[in-house]
């Protein structure tokens, strides 16, 4: 089992997007192409500002709702210390 990953897309116009896959590369590719998810259709090109790896799916899931919960200014405070 590969790991799974939480990642923070910046689109073109400024907003945040968060999402899970097991594949970063791909899945900002997908983004990019228009065969990504609803929100970032329109919004694009996007851009990778973060990403965390874990071991499980659930873990990986459980942290994406928490980051989706921040607001705004603590997702851009999470990029910056990350970074």
């Amino acid at each position: 089992m590969g790991t799974h990953y939480v990642y923070v897309l910046e689109c073109a116009d400024g907003t945040l997007y968060t999402g899970y896959t097991t594949d970063i590369e791909r899945r900002v590719d997908e983004h990019d192409s228009g065969a990504g998810a609803k929100y970032t259709r329109g919004r694009t090109p996007v851009e990778l500002v973060h990403s965390e790896p874990h071991d499980t799916r659930s873990a990986a899931m459980a942290r994406e709702y928490e980051i989706k919960q921040l607001t705004r200014a603590q997702k851009e405070q999470l990029i910056e210390e990350r970074s």
